[in-house]
């Protein structure tokens, strides 16, 4: 075989998006020590869950997260044709999910977030500033799929229950907690020198400090978000995770969230979708590159 036909074919638009996403996912994982969350240490406050398994779950997901960003650019256009084939093929990857993690729920929230976000940036390759991308996913979460199944997930019964904002309501409004907290705390701690890392666990506890995060409220009621709340609060006004006093803060806030079964993995969705527009901004892979 000559050596040329050995190169590697260039990744299309939906291809790249696909690899985003699932980049984000794992990078979410991998960032240690995230207070009562599956990292590089161990279980945080879960028993049925590692890392392992997570790093499975996010790569069964990227046939769902290609196939999103083919039919947006497919379709060129928000509408309900587009948002109900979003919807579809989003449970079934749920389904592809679930099968590779044996029925434990380990991305079910990230699958809705970063699938609107993917579906979004395939519509206008061009136009892909964290704003852009989210007033479109926006505008897509906003429309009614006719074929969504009509129980309540547990994220969505706790935010009745609790009148918090659920993750629907959370795209509908455009990611705020992404675009006014996470992305925001992400720079400050690159521009003050703080390292990736810490940049991360940074936008994480950003995150945390004002979100209803429904999967503490399901675990653990509201003493447990406000002990989120109030403890990722702390950290951040120690200096962050960067500092030695922030990382004290940090031990004691995932101490107390393990404590109280406290586990904020809606936190950590906004987290991947947080590092996924990140990364669309910060390389223009998107810019006249398809």
């Amino acid at each position: 075989m000559h050596a040329l036909n050995l190169q590697a074919k260039p990744l299309s638009l939906s291809e790249h998006l696909a690899d985003l996403a699932v980049d984000a996912l794992i990078d979410e994982a991998d960032l240690s020590p995230k207070p009562a969350l599956v990292d590089r240490r161990g279980n945080g406050a879960h028993t049925d869950l590692h890392l392992g398994l997570m790093h499975a779950s996010a790569l069964s997901l990227w046939p769902a997260f290609k196939e999103m960003a083919e039919a947006a650019s497919a379709m060129g256009a928000v509408g309900l044709p587009l948002r109900e084939a979003i919807g579809r093929i989003g449970r079934e990857g749920e389904q592809a999910m679930l099968a590779t993690t044996s029925g434990v729920n380990t991305h079910r929230g990230a699958i809705w977030a970063l699938g609107l976000l993917v579906a979004a940036a395939a519509l206008e390759a061009k136009s892909s500033s964290p704003n852009a991308v989210s007033l479109r996913a926006a505008r897509l979460a906003l429309l009614d799929d006719r074929y969504a199944p009509k129980p309540l997930s547990h994220g969505a019964q706790v935010a009745l229950r609790y009148g918090a904002r659920g993750a629907r309501e959370e795209a509908q409004l455009g990611f705020p907690a992404v675009l006014q907290r996470g992305l925001p705390q992400l720079k400050r701690s690159r521009a003050n020198g703080h390292g990736e890392q810490n940049a991360r666990l940074d936008a994480l506890l950003a995150i945390m400090t004002d979100l209803a995060d429904t999967c503490v409220l399901y675990r653990a009621g509201e003493p447990g978000l406000r002990a989120m709340q109030q403890g990722a609060q702390a950290v951040l006004d120690a200096g962050g995770s960067a500092s030695l006093s922030g990382r004290r803060r940090l031990h004691e806030l995932d101490q107390q969230l393990i404590a109280l079964n406290a586990s904020p993995g809606g936190a950590a969705d906004l987290l991947a979708a947080t590092l996924l527009l990140d990364r669309i901004e910060r390389d223009g892979i998107l810019q006249g590159a398809f």
